[in-house]
């Protein structure tokens, strides 16, 4: 963590924001709060700030710049995006809450204490520092690759995740499945909706189920057992799955289980409530993508594995939405409570 900033507030802090902080193309944002600050620039923190600056509050987006979609050549199903790549989704994005005078800046929060009813006090990796009355946080989590040699270098091209995300590119082709260490039959049976061909490799996970098994056997899955050495890649891409006893099972596609860890450390710094799920420990929203921490909202993959690119901006949408009329309220009942006196 940053050196804690919770000694410098109301006028200093703002004197502090306005000679430190700078946006990503290096000109002065200015003194003052802002109304809302999202940290973190994917799908969710630009639907967010997308939302706010149409609603003309005074936004930030800080953006580490690490979206987890990255190394991806394209992403699917978002209706009228189809297969735009991730990068040009992001770039126009940022084209788009830029003509609503959001500021963006490039750089990591490492700490964010509130300050009284002023709302919170962000301290930045390199010791630039802002005040925000709300915060949205929007920062994703890292995919942790099992440790099969050649997987993290096919990571987003033959070696894939998602089959809503890539399953039609690869139609028809032979898949192999990397079992997952908690629930090891379920993706192999997701993907063969794609493809006839499947092959599950148990790897280091337990036997499936029976209830599993018989799943497997109706989808037609072949069941390998024994762990994975590595891949066998040729310039054509991926041929197959080498094992540790020396076979090679010919494959064209890997699916494999990512453990996730969510960019949480923010928000569980601030007292965050989490809850375990089968895939991780997240932090708890309501419907409203309230955490438990007064002024602080949550949306994206921070808050959950499976949300899709759609659903992450979905999800920035609404909660900016939300963010936007409890500043409202705010300050419609402190003017009422001071005309009242």
């Amino acid at each position: 963590m940053s050196e804690n900033p919770s000694g410098e507030t109301g006028t200093a802090a703002r004197s502090v924001a306005a000679a430190e902080t700078q946006t990503g193309t290096g000109t002065d944002i200015g003194a003052g709060t802002y109304d809302v600050v999202v940290v973190g620039g994917g799908a969710a923190g630009l639907s967010a700030a997308l939302v706010l600056g149409r609603a003309r509050r005074r936004t930030l987006v800080v953006d580490a710049g690490e979206p987890r979609n990255a190394p991806a050549a394209h992403m699917q199903g978002y209706l009228t995006r189809d297969g735009m790549s991730p990068a040009d989704f992001l770039a126009a994005g940022q084209r788009e809450i830029a003509s609503y005078g959001v500021d963006r800046l490039s750089g990591l929060v490492a700490d964010a204490v509130p300050v009284g009813d002023e709302g919170f006090a962000l301290t930045l990796a390199d010791g630039r520092r802002v005040l925000a009355r709300r915060l949205i946080v929007t920062t994703g989590l890292t995919d942790e690759l099992p440790a099969i040699d050649g997987v993290a270098e096919r990571w987003g091209e033959d070696v894939l995740h998602c089959p809503y995300c890539h399953g039609w590119e690869v139609r028809d082709r032979a898949f192999g499945v990397i079992a997952h260490p908690v629930m090891p039959a379920h993706q192999a049976l997701m993907v063969s909706q794609w493809s006839a061909d499947v092959t599950l490799f148990l790897h280091t996970a337990p036997e499936p189920s029976s209830e599993d098994a018989a799943r497997l056997a109706a989808a037609g899955v072949t069941v390998v057992t024994g762990e994975v050495a590595g891949l066998v890649v040729e310039e054509s891409g991926l041929t197959g799955v080498r094992m540790t006893d020396g076979r090679v099972v010919p494959r064209e596609v890997l699916f494999v289980g990512t453990r996730t860890t969510p960019r949480d450390g923010l928000l569980t710094a601030l007292g965050a409530a989490t809850h375990e799920t089968p895939l991780g420990s997240f932090v708890t929203v309501d419907e409203t993508f309230r955490t438990s921490v007064p002024g602080v909202w949550a949306a994206g993959n921070v808050i959950g594995a499976q949300e899709q690119v759609v659903n992450a901006a979905s999800g920035g949408y609404r909660a900016a939405a939300l963010v936007n009329a409890d500043l409202l309220f705010a300050d419609l009942d402190r003017k009422a409570g001071a005309g009242a006196v």
